[in-house]
């Protein structure tokens, strides 16, 4: 299907409004697509919006809060189930901004699935099929563990996070930690290639999204909500190929010398 005829599948069959984060995943869990590129939600999040800026009332969508959308009428081929009754919001210059601060995130990624060189990969999918993107070249925050305690806060703004990272598994941090987590401020393309990072930045934002990265990092008990800077979207790791590689071989002559 194309982008548009699975948004209105996943729609239809709702019978009612649904994040574009859900949409994105219904899409993925049915098959809908075959080819997801490397950020199918911002996708879907930008057919819709330029539906509705575009096409005005006669988009076949209507946003019912941020983020998230609805029918405004039965799709061809497709049966719609009632609606819920939720107003719609009329705002007709409102734009959906996957991009603020803070564009992708990794939570508690795993030092062992990364082959350490210079220039290591350090790679993440949104969803499973999704285009596997390098965050090598972000830039950002970010936080190493010892299990699940935080033991060191860093910045990388002069050099890369896979280098600052790499850095650590050679100086006095070496020993220290097994998992890190990182919050990037280079856009993501959907071809999986990072951008630039936008001539300014608003303070309110800023301050918004430090507090959100604290909570979204260190997840303390009397936090009842989650960061609500955080217009990101989080990467899950996939395992460098370099490092599968290397303990299929290992396996393999473990085997061997079972013989």
């Amino acid at each position: 299907m194309t982008w548009p005829q699975a948004i209105n599948k996943v729609l239809g069959e709702s019978g009612e409004a649904l994040h574009y984060n859900e949409i994105t995943d219904r899409i993925v869990a049915q098959s809908l697509r075959s080819s997801l590129g490397a950020t199918p939600s911002a996708t879907v999040n930008a057919c819709i919006a330029a539906s509705i800026k575009h096409e005005g009332s006669d988009s076949p969508y209507v946003r019912v809060a941020k983020g998230t959308f609805a029918l405004r009428a039965p799709a061809r081929g497709v049966t719609v189930l009632p609606l819920k009754l939720t107003p719609e919001i009329v705002d007709p210059e409102e734009t959906e901004e996957q991009y603020e601060i803070l564009t992708s995130f990794g939570m508690f990624w795993r030092r062992n699935e990364v082959k350490w060189l210079a220039k290591p990969k350090l790679l993440g999918t949104q969803k499973d099929g999704a285009t596997a993107v390098d965050f090598y070249k972000q830039l950002g925050v970010y936080l190493l563990y010892d299990g699940r305690e935080v033991i060191y806060v860093g910045r990388t703004i002069d050099r890369p996070l896979g280098l600052r990272l790499f850095e650590h598994t050679r100086d006095r941090m070496a020993a220290r930690w097994d998992r890190f987590s990182w919050f990037g401020l280079l856009p993501v393309s959907e071809a999986g290639e990072l951008g630039t990072l936008p001539p300014t930045f608003n303070t309110a934002k800023l301050i918004e999204a430090l507090e959100a990265i604290l909570i979204e990092s260190l997840e303390p008990r009397q936090n009842r909500k989650k960061g609500d800077g955080i217009g990101s979207v989080e990467y899950i790791q996939r395992t460098d190929p370099e490092v599968e590689k290397e303990r299929f071989k290992t396996s393999f002559e473990a085997a061997l010398k079972k013989l």
